[in-house]
């Protein structure tokens, strides 16, 4: 069984299952080929002198050589770190001098929007760009280099050991307080929650499972280490339509679909007669609305439905079996295999069954944290009252920041978050993220962000502003900067000025809540 993140693909490539591992575009990579490619890209990576546990950027769209460079990256020995190629330059910035990243792979397109942005990252010495690489630009202490000319190298070096305990990935995860926290996922996460979501799906060899979501994103990782854990086969897809994804699922002969709630309740309208062989889809990264729900089990009679609940910090913690769709389908499950989901009160006891608490997930999904960053880490990752009065070691949880609570049969129940994290077209979203954007105008006193509901998004976000004194302001001039600076699922869907400051809580802290309430029926009545 594997241990390690890239023997995902080398034992079931030794194991002698050599259908389709990879498909893009109509193109194919057998299991036997994918391995030679990532040895081919783990040698290359080596040959450059990446080091045990040096952090690699991989800042593309789903694509072969986005595959191959994540699991490269571990079979060197390094820590990859995939970034949303909906993402800015400031984003990309960011985050590649946050962790220290030594190597980032893009393509040329791409590079160009980072000229700027990339003598900031001290870290950084080499670019590996692939797909086409005429005019290559040039960064003073950079090397830049075509994935051709990169996957020619070889070397001597030999990977750098590792065990299943050490990081193999940084995946960032928007933070409450301002900019993407970075979580830090170890082998062990990684392989176990394939194994463990695999065997609650019934995946198999045999599947074909189609890849729409962001491999940045826990839950669009998933779709390649299920697949590669029981040797099915992974198809990519960067979709412009919704449509687009029914077509390649009858195309392709997909099995498996997974999806957020914003993406379901445009794919529910769609005319589904021609799908013939999906045999499940799943749902994660927010509540699935009930009429939703309801059309997709209609329209997809044959097809079961997996309701689940993750968040980044413990990759997969729910989910709800098919089976009890109808009985409870306001539910978001029990725990997934080998985990365990505790519903605490801030004491840390137990509550009781129907008493809102906090959602405690323990078990080896437990990621080791946020990168450089303790007091954070000590806010989410805490240390369990021991089970047995004999043990000395203590047990890190993750307490979720999600207010949950439990039926007397043990199912969960999610009733809302703790903070003030906004949760749209699947992802979560810091409103100090935008604020910032916005005061960086210099057009305005104060300013808040949050959600309100919306019938497709999830929640939309909406921002409420307060101009300087002296200053003639429209909104437009505030939401086009949020369209310079942010990815378009960031950017307000509501900008609204006010002369008045904003109200306070008793803390003096501007009051997002009562300002959501003010607005909540904005995009449903």
């Amino acid at each position: 069984m594997p241990h390690l993140f890239h023997e995902l693909i080398f034992n079931t490539a030794n194991r002698g299952i050599d259908n389709d591992a990879l498909v893009y575009q109509g193109n194919r990579l057998s299991y036997t080929a994918l391995a030679h490619e990532v040895e081919l890209v783990a040698s290359a990576l080596l040959a450059c002198g990446l080091e045990r546990s040096e952090r690699l950027a991989v800042y593309l769209e789903k694509r072969f050589e986005t595959v191959t460079a994540l699991f490269g990256t571990s079979a060197a020995g390094g820590v990859f770190v995939p970034i949303n190629p909906l993402f800015k330059a400031e984003q990309v910035a960011y985050i590649l001098k946050d962790c220290n990243v030594r190597v980032l792979v893009t393509s040329i397109d791409r590079l160009n929007l980072l000229v700027s942005v990339l003598p900031e990252c001290h870290d950084l010495r080499t670019v590996i760009c692939v797909g086409a690489t005429d005019n290559l630009p040039a960064i003073e202490g950079v090397h830049i280099l075509s994935w051709a000319e990169a996957t020619a190298i070889r070397g001597s070096r030999i990977a750098n050991r590792c065990i299943d305990n050490d990081m193999a990935a940084i995946l960032y995860t928007s933070g409450s307080t301002g900019k993407p926290k970075g979580v830090v996922l170890s082998h062990r996460n990684l392989v176990t929650g394939a194994k463990s979501v695999s065997q609650y799906l019934g995946n198999n060899q045999y599947d074909r499972i189609l890849s729409v979501l962001p491999l940045s994103f826990d839950y669009g990782l998933s779709q390649l280490t299920t697949a590669f854990y029981v040797g099915a086969t992974s198809v990519l897809m960067n979709y412009l339509l919704p449509r687009d994804i029914i077509n390649e699922i009858i195309q392709e002969k997909i099995s498996g679909l997974a999806a957020v709630p914003p993406l379901w309740i445009q794919l529910a309208q769609l005319n589904w007669d021609q799908v013939s062989t999906l045999r499940y889809i799943t749902n994660s990264g927010g509540a699935m609305p009930r009429a939703t729900l309801d059309q997709l089990r209609r329209v997809l009679p044959k097809t079961s439905v997996f309701l689940m609940y993750g968040l980044t910090e413990a990759f997969r913690s729910t989910f709800l079996p098919p089976e009890e769709v109808d009985r409870r389908p306001d539910s978001i499950g029990k725990a997934i295999p080998n985990v365990e989901v505790l519903v605490l009160r801030e004491d840390g006891s137990h509550c009781a069954p129907g008493e809102p608490g906090e959602l405690v997930h323990r078990g080896p999904l437990v990621s080791m944290g946020y990168w450089n960053d303790a007091e954070k880490t000590s806010q989410s990752f805490r240390a369990l009252t021991p089970r047995q009065s004999g043990l000395t070691i203590p047990e890190m949880a993750v307490w979720s920041g999600d207010t949950v609570r439990m039926d007397e049969d043990g199912f969960l129940y999610f009733i809302g978050r703790r903070d003030d994290m906004i949760k749209t077209s699947g992802y979560r979203v810091s409103p100090t993220e935008i604020e910032e954007i916005i005061y960086s105008t210099e057009y305005v006193a104060e300013t808040a962000a949050f959600g309100v509901p919306h019938p497709v998004l999830g929640q939309a976000i909406v921002v409420v502003a307060m101009p300087l004194n002296g200053i003639e302001l429209d909104s437009e001039k505030l939401m086009s900067a949020c369209k310079h600076h942010l990815p378009a699922f960031m950017v307000p869907s509501l900008i609204k000025l006010q002369q008045d400051p904003l109200p306070r809580n008793p803390n003096g802290k501007i009051d997002r809540k009562r300002l959501a309430q003010e607005l909540q029926h904005t995009f449903t009545s």
